[in-house]
C-alpha cells in the first residue's frame, strides 16, 4: 500500500466526498462543487503520474467520486476500490477516455466521465498554429537566435514553406477537423482534401462558398476533395492534421509505411492523441528526410472548461442527475453568470449503467 499522499481541502464538512487527483485550473469548478455540499480534496503530492497505489490511498474508505487524469490508468483496481467507497462516478479531465476500462467501471456501476465540446476551437486554433510554426520553422529559428548563432542573414537560412494555395490535407472531418480547415482554408487561401468515414457537407458547403467569394473578386477559387482513402491525403496534401478518435483501428495509424508516401517536406501535425503516430518511426523518418516537419501538441487545451466539466459530471452523478442529451454542445455548464443545469455534461457509459437522458 502506498504511502498517504499529500492533500489539499476544501469544505471540510461537506456531505459528500469528491477527490481530484491533481490540481486543476480555475475556481469555479471548486465552487460548485462546495455549493452542492462537497468537501473537496485536491492531491498536491509532487508527482506527474500518480499509481493505482496512490489513486487507491487517495480513495479511502469512503468517496463519493473523482476527477481523475488522462495519465491515470483506471481499471478494475480502481473501480472496485471506489465502489467500495460508495464511489459514484468517476471523471476524467480529458475528451478522451482510452486510459479507463469502460467494462470494468460498468461491472461496479461506476459513470465515467468525459470533457467534450469544450476544445473545438482551441484544438483547431494550436493545430493551425503548429501548422505555422512548422511551415516558418518558428522554434528552430529562436533557438538557433538564443543560442548565440546568428552572425547576418544568408539567402538560404531558415527557408520554411509558404502556405498560400497549397494543400492542406485533413483526416478526420468532425467538429476539430472542420474547425481546422476552414482556418486554413480561409486564412491562408489553401485547398482542402480530406477523408472522413462520413461526408463533412457543411465544411464542404463553406469551401465552396470561399471559393465563390474568391472569384467573384477576381482570385483564383479554393477547392475541395473528399479523398477515398488517408493514403490519398497523405501523398497529396502539403500539410496533413490528424484528427481521428484513438481506437484499436487508429493506433499507429501513421506508421513507417504511410510517412514513406508524404511529400518529402511535408508537414505533419498532430492534436489528436500520440499514439496516432508511431513514434519510432517518425523519429526514423526525420532523421532520412531533414526537410520534413512536424508539430505535435497533444496535452494542452482549454483546462479551467475542462476542469468545470469532470467536476459536474461527478456532482451530477452524485446527485442522481440525468445525462445532457448533448455533450457536445456544453455552453450552459460553461456560462459563468447562470447555474450551470441539473445534468451531467457527458457519461460516455450512460447507456450501459442505465442512466436516463435529460429532457432540457
Amino acid at each position: 500500500m502506498a504511502k498517504p499522499v499529500q492533500i489539499e481541502v476544501w469544505n471540510p464538512n461537506g456531505k459528500y466526498r469528491v477527490v481530484s487527483t491533481k490540481p486543476m485550473p480555475g475556481t469555479r469548478w471548486i465552487n460548485l462543487l462546495i455549493q452542492q455540499d462537497c468537501r473537496v480534496e485536491i492531491c498536491t503530492q509532487n508527482k506527474t503520474i500518480l499509481s493505482v497505489e496512490d489513486i487507491i490511498a487517495l480513495i479511502g474508505d469512503k468517496c463519493d467520486g473523482v476527477i481523475g487524469q488522462l495519465t491515470e490508468d483506471w481499471g478494475d483496481a480502481l473501480f472496485s476500490a471506489l465502489s467500495k467507497a460508495g464511489g459514484k462516478a468517476f471523471s476524467n479531465m480529458a475528451v478522451g477516455y482510452n486510459n479507463v476500462d469502460v467494462n470494468a467501471a460498468n461491472r461496479y456501476g461506476v459513470a465515467v466521465g468525459n470533457t467534450p465540446g469544450v476544445l473545438t476551437e482551441t484544438t483547431a486554433e494550436l493545430a493551425a498554429t503548429l501548422s505555422v510554426a512548422a511551415a516558418r520553422r518558428i522554434v528552430e529559428a529562436d533557438a538557433f537566435m538564443r543560442g548565440g548563432l546568428y552572425e547576418g542573414w544568408l539567402p538560404h537560412l531558415f527557408v520554411g514553406n509558404l502556405l498560400k494555395r497549397q494543400t492542406v490535407g485533413v483526416i478526420g472531418a468532425g467538429r476539430i477537423g472542420s474547425a481546422y480547415a476552414r482556418m486554413m482554408v480561409e486564412g491562408f487561401k489553401m485547398n482542402l482534401i480530406y477523408y472522413d468515414l462520413y461526408q463533412a457537407t457543411r465544411l464542404e458547403k463553406f469551401v465552396t462558398a470561399y471559393g465563390q467569394f474568391l472569384k467573384a473578386n477576381g482570385e483564383q477559387p479554393v477547392t475541395w476533395k473528399r479523398a477515398s482513402s488517408m493514403d490519398e491525403v497523405l501523398r497529396e496534401a502539403d500539410v496533413i492534421s490528424l484528427h481521428p478518435v484513438l481506437d484499436k483501428t487508429t493506433y499507429h495509424l501513421v506508421n513507417k509505411e504511410r510517412l514513406a508516401v508524404m511529400k518529402k517536406e511535408a508537414i505533419l501535425v498532430n492534436c489528436s492523441r500520440g499514439p496516432v503516430i508511431d513514434e519510432v518511426a517518425l523519429v526514423e523518418h526525420l532523421k532520412a528526410n531533414p526537410m520534413f516537419r512536424v508539430g505535435l501538441d497533444v496535452f494542452e487545451w482549454t483546462r479551467e472548461g475542462m476542469a468545470t466539466l469532470a467536476a459536474l459530471n461527478v456532482l451530477g452523478k452524485i446527485k442522481g442527475y440525468p445525462i445532457w442529451s448533448n455533450p457536445n454542445s456544453v455552453e450552459a455548464f460553461l456560462d459563468e453568470n447562470s447555474p450551470p443545469p441539473a445534468a451531467c455534461p457527458s457519461i460516455v457509459n450512460a447507456k450501459a449503467i442505465g442512466l436516463p437522458v435529460s429532457k432540457l
